[in-house]
């Protein structure tokens, strides 16, 4: 799919470059070149977001940003009970896309000297990681940040997501990051800090403890007054333990696994996903975020080098075939040459990708709700959608 994907995207470039190096057209026939080129693309946008639908999603939408200009595609019902359409401004559950953020306010910190890469969990954290192997001395920031930590993923231990019975009995239970840490320290690590890479959420529930720590402030407070307000994300929040989304919004839903029926899972207290993964936004925000951070916007240059310094990932392969990770932010081959910067968010009914050129100046934004298909044709689908997007106005 990827392949015959890519050689549509091929097509339309190979159209807009003739169109563009053609001397004698007039005014009119360019204008109605560029325009036909526009109602390709958004017709494009448009199949593969109904393509992510027919996986077995309950609503798509998706935005994708760059120099050619701003397309939208919808797709589903918002709710399932009141039958309303998905809208391109409606809100949703992030999901792990949060660790971008976190990472972000990180990073800010090392550039002002509060934080090194180099500092040890023990330093910030005395006595959290401790236990069946576990050794806060041995484990840095920079490992937290790059999932090299070795750290039990507490998730794959947490009964409120494993069936509804456990989702409903927990939904509304407020967890401290210090509870989620203790799941995690129940268990050895799964390999020596630095020696290997593996994906866990420990890694950025520590994470938004040690901003606490370094700042006196919770990780929802730093990343509102660095992030969220500068770049005036209206529709973006960092919520604590308030279960509802505000505003329009997408609902989410999920079976569990085929374990039960399809249920509304949208209301939930976000603490259980903390600085992992707890965040609200939208389509266009999300833009925004991934437009300014890779433009530059929020990190000085070192540490945005840092950021996108990586380590292979290849448990992604699946997903991401060749995939890589740096610090909060994902490194993803294009079919068309080159690589897209991304972080991935999948929670309780909701599934948001990204993808952002290198430079920021073209980003696509998608969120699915539903669990989608069993297999990955939902994941082949959406990242299909993004390499479509981004290889189509490469080099633009």
């Amino acid at each position: 799919m990827l392949t015959t994907r890519h050689l549509t995207a091929v097509a339309a470039l190979a159209a807009l470059g003739l169109g563009l190096a053609t001397p004698a057209a007039s005014a009119k026939s360019s204008t109605s070149t560029t325009n036909a080129t526009e109602s390709r693309q958004r017709t494009t946008l448009q199949q593969s977001v109904d393509a992510i639908q027919k996986t077995g999603t309950v609503a798509v939408v998706a935005q994708s940003t760059g120099p050619d200009g701003r397309r939208y595609a919808t797709t589903g019902m918002s709710d399932t009970a009141t039958e309303r359409a998905a809208r391109a401004t409606d809100r949703f559950r992030i999901g792990s896309s949060t660790k971008t953020f976190v990472s972000t306010v990180m990073l800010q910190l090392v550039g002002e000297g509060h934080v090194s890469l180099d500092d040890t969990v023990e330093h910030w954290l005395p006595g959290v990681v401790d236990g069946n192997g576990n050794d806060g001395n041995a484990i840095t920031v920079r490992q937290l940040l790059n999932h090299t930590s070795g750290l039990f993923n507490y998730t794959a231990d947490f009964p409120a997501i494993a069936t509804e019975d456990n989702f409903q009995a927990d939904r509304y239970t407020t967890w401290t990051p210090r509870q989620l840490v203790g799941i995690a320290m129940r268990h050895a690590p799964d390999f020596a800090p630095g020696t290997q890479w593996e994906y866990s959420n420990t890694n950025y529930i520590l994470a938004g403890m040690i901003i606490q720590k370094a700042t006196g402030h919770t990780w929802q407070q730093e990343v509102t007054r660095r992030v969220i307000r500068p770049l005036g994300l209206r529709d973006t929040s960092a919520p604590d333990a308030s279960a509802r989304i505000p505003g329009q919004h997408l609902h989410g839903y999920s079976d569990f696994g085929g374990t039960g029926p399809v249920i509304d899972v949208t209301a939930v207290n976000p603490t259980s996903a903390g600085s992992a993964g707890a965040m609200i936004s939208t389509t266009g925000d999300l833009t925004r975020f991934f437009s300014a951070l890779l433009g530059g916007k929020l990190l000085h240059p070192a540490q945005l080098a840092e950021m996108k310094t990586t380590v292979r990932a290849a448990s992604l392969d699946p997903v991401w075939p060749g995939a890589r990770y740096g610090l909060g932010l994902m490194e993803i081959p294009l079919t068309c040459g080159g690589v897209y910067y991304s972080h991935a968010g999948d929670v309780f009914g909701y599934t948001t990708r990204d993808g952002v050129s290198a430079d920021g100046r073209h980003t696509v934004v998608l969120e699915a709700t539903g669990d989608g298909a069993s297999d990955l044709s939902t994941e082949v689908a959406q990242n299909a959608l993004i390499d479509t997007e981004l290889c189509t106005t490469a080099g633009k």
